[in-house]
């Protein structure tokens, strides 16, 4: 089920993105304006396929999320990258990145990157797109120490259970003893006193 549901959002995912590549198409980079905003929607287009992995359920559904490793350490490398190619090559240069460039000893790379703009910021938007992840569902941990632990405690109760009727029988059993003990000398204690009397009554 979750591979059907992955391959409809992954499929609506790719037709959005190839929507918008095409309407990016459209508007040309005549001016800066024009520029930013081709180049934006072929950004949008890669977080668009980024993004309908989450929503099929990459990591099996959950609320998404930032990730902040992933933004830290993957997305801003690739943004500094990726934006200074699309500055360098931006119809008016309004940050001399072109001349930085060459001061950096960088400007032979940012040029063969600049012959492929679209895959630039399609790869910019991408990563920024795996920033997000979603959690799953919450699930029930269950410590089994715990769970031993109250498996041993009803044996034990019954054997601490058994202990204890065992010493109450027995102290049943002394107290009755006793009882029966008394109850002997108290017999024969009245059986001399009447057999006193009875030497009494004769004389």
């Amino acid at each position: 089920m979750i591979g059907i549901t992955r391959g409809v959002s992954t499929l609506v995912g790719a037709g959005v993105a190839g929507f918008l590549i095409w309407l990016a198409a459209q508007i040309g980079t005549g001016s800066s304006g024009e520029y930013w905003t081709t180049y934006g929607l072929v950004a949008a287009a890669g977080l668009t396929i980024a993004l309908s992995q989450i929503v099929g359920g990459w990591t099996k559904w959950g609320l998404p999320g930032l990730s902040a490793g992933v933004f830290l350490l993957g997305f801003l490398p690739v943004l500094v990258v990726g934006g200074w190619v699309l500055l360098a090559r931006q119809p008016a240069d309004f940050f001399n990145t072109s001349n930085w460039s060459r001061d950096l000893g960088v400007a032979g790379v940012v040029s063969d990157l600049g012959e492929l703009l679209a895959a630039v910021a399609f790869g910019v938007g991408l990563v920024f797109g795996l920033t997000f992840d979603t959690a799953g569902p919450r699930t029930k941990v269950v410590d089994e120490t715990v769970d031993e632990r109250r498996r041993v405690a009803p044996a034990a109760s019954v054997r601490e259970r058994d202990s204890d009727e065992t010493l109450t029988a027995e102290r049943s059993a002394d107290v009755t003893s006793d009882e029966d003990v008394e109850h002997d000398r108290g017999r024969r204690f009245g059986l001399r006193r009447v057999g006193a009397r009875d030497e009494r009554d004769e004389r």
